[in-house]
């Protein structure tokens, strides 16, 4: 067993502040604080930053509770060797994905996790801002990529197929294009930074730049223009397979699509040995999205809904 000021400061960490600390261990927030005091006079150093509005590691709170969660690590792995394979995930894991990612195919699905690992408790932020997994406290980030970071744990979950496509009515009135350069007549729709697009089709990879017809910051604003009709747009097939299937957008050009170098991997910070619960919830993304991603099945049965 840990010194209990050690698993203190932990869950201080997990939980993002004082007051929660003391819920989950059930002790009042004036005591959490006088044993946080208690610990930091003990080892000579300031671990934690605290303001009326935050909480924020020190740097020897960083090493402290890397070298905490190693050890933690370490002692969950030992009883899972002892115990054996029936050892059940537990705790709680962070997670933090792209905001429509996580929306349309991580949350419906939470259910069905937790029904299946009940001591497992889930905390998810989406956010399309890149995650410093260390900085945000994460354990695990869902990451839409060519790169998921150096450095780190990574696993490829699927590839991220994109389609050009357009609304009916946008079709109708400014015609559908036949080849590649017939994009430059007419009006693009992109994010801001992702112009040019980064094609690959039957004579390799090639670009098309161009201006976007409505400029903006956010991908979900770019799906709702394309489908009302508004312009063409490079969309992930996992953004508008059901707007495919509605008719409420077509493929166009279907011999060109975005570059294959583009994953969906879950990423997390490198440990001989992950916590039980982060192991088992990559495995089971991985069942969810391989071999064939549930938004590609299309004349495939897709098994039951989520949870």
């Amino acid at each position: 067993m840990m010194d209990p000021d050690y698993d203190l400061f932990a869950a201080i960490v997990a939980e993002g502040g004082l007051a929660a600390a003391g819920r989950r261990m059930r002790i009042s927030p004036a005591m959490v604080s006088k044993r946080l005091a208690r610990l930091e006079e003990r080892l000579g150093a300031r671990l934690i930053h605290r303001t009326t509005r935050r909480l924020a590691l020190t740097a020897a709170g960083e090493r402290l509770h890397d070298d905490l969660r190693e050890i933690m690590t370490a002692l969950d792995a030992a009883e899972r060797r002892v115990s054996g394979a029936g050892a059940q995930a537990s705790g709680t894991i962070r997670i933090t994905a792209p905001t429509s990612f996580g929306r349309m195919h991580v949350a419906p699905w939470l259910g069905r996790f937790l029904d299946e690992h009940p001591r497992v408790a889930v905390h998810i932020d989406l956010s399309d801002d890149y995650a410093d997994l260390l900085a945000a406290r994460v354990d695990l980030a869902i990451r839409i990529t060519v790169d998921p970071g150096q450095g780190l744990a990574a696993r490829r979950l699927a590839t991220n197929r994109r389609i050009l496509c357009a609304a009916p009515a946008y079709l109708e009135r400014f015609g559908v294009p036949r080849k590649l350069a017939d994009l430059r007549k007419h009006r693009l729709l992109a994010a801001e930074g992702q112009l040019p697009w980064r094609l690959a089709g039957p004579d390799g990879p090639v670009t098309v730049d161009g201006t976007s017809h409505v400029r903006t910051n956010s991908s979900e604003v770019v799906r709702e223009l394309a489908m009302a009709g508004v312009g063409i747009a490079l969309r992930s097939l996992w953004d508008v397979s059901d707007a495919l299937a509605a008719g409420h957008v077509r493929q166009i050009l279907p011999k060109w699509e975005g570059s294959a170098d583009v994953g969906l991997f879950a990423v997390h910070l490198p440990q001989p040995h992950p916590p039980l619960a982060l192991s088992a919830f990559i495995d089971f993304l991985a069942g969810l999205y391989q071999p064939v991603p549930p938004w590609e099945r299309t004349g495939m049965e897709a098994g039951p809904g989520p949870a």
